[in-house]
């Protein structure tokens, strides 16, 4: 008697019986670090943006739905576009100074 297999996106194989066990963990999504722990660098971009300048944010540890809610604020706050990319919130324009206070502001007291 042969078990039917379906391969997964990432290369495994598993099996549709019922009494297969799995024994890959499953991933657990990273707890998000407290504000005062955050290490959030700031800093402007231009490479492969055909010359336009962009804010890149980069060292949020957490759940990616923290991350979208953090950049939905900051593109509010200066009412501009951007999106989330490689772990890096990117918004659109030259707004390094403002971010860095606005996340202090907000309790990002490690934002550089």
């Amino acid at each position: 008697m042969s078990k039917k297999h379906k391969a997964r996106p990432d290369g495994l194989v598993f099996s549709t019986n019922q009494d297969y066990m799995n024994d890959f963990p499953e991933e657990q999504p990273a707890d998000t670090l407290p504000k005062n722990q955050q290490k959030l660098r700031v800093r402007l971009d231009t490479k492969q943006r055909a010359g336009k300048v962009v804010t890149l944010i980069d060292g949020f540890i957490g759940t990616n739905d923290d991350m979208e809610s953090l950049a939905k604020q900051l593109k509010t706050k200066c009412g501009t576009g951007g999106s989330l990319k490689d772990g890096f919130i990117i918004i659109q324009g030259d707004y390094k100074e403002k971010i860095i206070a606005w996340l202090k502001d907000w309790g990002y007291t490690q934002s550089k």
